[in-house]
């Protein structure tokens, strides 16, 4: 297994849903390429982050900065 097949497997292998073949096949990988490990404990902390920003359904915005919303109405496509 490559890197390259390695991400597309990334999701799958977290979740628990790769056939016990693959799953050994990754996992064989991960023993062997240091960079596939840094980059799948990133991927674990980014879910965690992502998770936790969104635990507190009340977190409203006070205010939106002028500049942002600029920004945003300057990015959209016939602007």
């Amino acid at each position: 297994m490559t890197c390259r097949e390695a991400l597309d497997f990334l999701a799958d292998y977290l979740n628990g849903e790769l056939d016990a073949q693959t799953h050994q096949t990754f996992e064989e990988h991960l023993r062997k390429c240091v960079a596939c490990v840094a980059y799948l404990a990133t991927y674990r902390t980014t879910i965690v982050l992502g998770q936790a920003a969104f635990q507190d359904p009340l977190a409203v915005v006070e205010e939106v900065p002028a500049d942002l919303i600029r920004a945003i109405l300057a990015s959209r496509p016939g602007s």
